[in-house]
């Protein structure tokens, strides 16, 4: 197996931190590792404590380097969360070769054209993700190399996000020892392995639903048009089981994972099982139909808190192509049922089609390993992942400074 082939993603979420390993050949795509950790210092999807979020990211990375037998350098990061704003940005250049061909460098000027906006000074670029070229006022064109022109445009979506937690971000991975290869919006990433190029066209909203949060994605037209965050997810169901059963956090925990039943109607009533009760040396027995009483209930709020979110964004009618759920909150027995009741007009699963990890949490990981395969390396040279770390550049560059200088160089 060559290293020139392998791309590494990393997922940081609340629960857990994935490493997840994929070899590229000829365009098709293969998981070939996966490592991951149980979160520690991670809140609501952001880093509360550095030091206890590294150790998390080594244990994962450990895990995935033994599977595979290769040493783990360089990772592309998944970046979410509600410090992200989107911004349509126009750029124009005039197109350099004397024989007017549009090439590369062409490309990589009128992106960077595009990077000249205004920005609040807490704010960094993370990303420039075009919407379509112009070539000559001629319009939707998606990749215009090989083209003929004198002008060449772009209509462009700028990905912006805290410097704060940006900087906490980048802090954590090196200390982690590894190298940031790029950052990728993660709905960006979950689309291409959640949504089709229809759904995409039509309109379409991608719920990711994780343990501290769920973030909404709505899709029109192609291309990502409005991302927020709603602090709710799979903690918020633990917490009331914990309540209801009087039972201590993490026994709530692996009950919700072993017996629960997001919908009552497909409860049964003879499945039981015992929970130890806080202020009690007595275990008491409930069945699958008394969790679902509590479980239910917490899960429809949820459902019409995401379906009032997207009227809030200014979607008000219903979307072409409905809603597609993801995240690792959508393992839940019976959630789809609940989820097709509450969100209109229709509502799927998205899970990841490769051996492994065939499971609604992987969906950002691969999707980040995806997107980078189609379009950050995308006719570039494939860099090695196994690179000494001796040998990183920028050690000298301020953080953002080298923020800047990695985003310029992957678009």
């Amino acid at each position: 197996m060559s290293n020139n082939d392998v791309i590494v993603s990393l997922d940081i979420g609340t629960s857990k931190i994935r490493v997840i390993i994929g070899e590229v050949n000829n365009g098709a795509l293969n998981i070939i590792g996966v490592g991951s950790a149980d979160s520690f210092g991670i809140k609501k999807g952001a880093i509360v404590d550095i030091d206890q979020t590294v150790d998390a990211i080594r244990n994962a990375v450990d895990h995935a380097e033994r599977m595979v037998g290769i040493t783990i350098d360089r990772v592309f990061v998944g970046i979410s969360g509600n410090h992200i704003d989107l911004q349509n940005s126009h750029g124009v250049v005039a197109v350099s070769s004397e024989d007017k061909e549009i090439n590369e460098l062409d490309i990589e000027r009128v992106l960077q054209a595009s990077r000249v906006i205004a920005l609040p000074p807490e704010k960094e670029i993370i990303d420039v993700v075009p919407k379509e070229f112009i070539v000559d006022g001629l319009s939707g064109i998606h990749d215009p190399r090989g083209m003929i022109g004198v002008r060449l445009e772009v209509e462009a979506t700028i990905i912006t996000g805290s410097k704060t937690i940006i900087h906490n971000l980048v802090r954590t991975i090196e200390k982690s020892e590894l190298e940031i290869a790029g950052f990728i919006l993660m709905p960006l990433a979950a689309s291409k392995i959640a949504l089709s190029n229809d759904e995409k066209n039509l309109g379409v909203v991608l719920v990711d639903i994780g343990k501290g949060v769920s973030t909404i994605s709505i899709f029109e037209h192609g291309n990502l048009e409005k991302t927020t965050v709603l602090p709710i997810g799979g903690e918020y169901i633990t917490n009331d089981i914990s309540i209801g059963l009087r039972t201590e956090g993490d026994t709530a925990e692996k009950v919700k994972l072993k017996f629960g039943m997001a919908s009552l109607e497909e409860a049964c009533d003879d499945v039981k099982f015992k929970v130890s009760r806080i202020g009690s040396n007595v275990e008491k027995e409930f069945s699958q139909k008394d969790l679902a009483h509590i479980i239910e209930p917490r899960v429809r709020e949820m459902f019409q808190l995401i379906q009032e979110e997207v009227y809030r964004l200014g979607y008000t009618k219903e979307i072409a192509g409905g809603f597609v759920l993801t995240g690792g909150v959508m393992g839940l027995n019976g959630i789809l049922t609940v989820a097709q009741e509450e969100l209109l007009p229709s509502a799927r699963t998205a899970i990841p089609n490769f051996i492994g990890v065939k499971d609604a949490s992987f969906t950002n990981g691969v999707g980040v390993i995806q997107y980078a395969s189609k379009h950050i390396l995308k006719g570039s040279k494939r860099q090695s992942i196994s690179s000494s770390r001796a040998n990183q550049k920028s050690k000298g560059l301020n953080i953002f400074e080298r923020i800047r200088n990695w985003f310029s160089e992957f678009i």
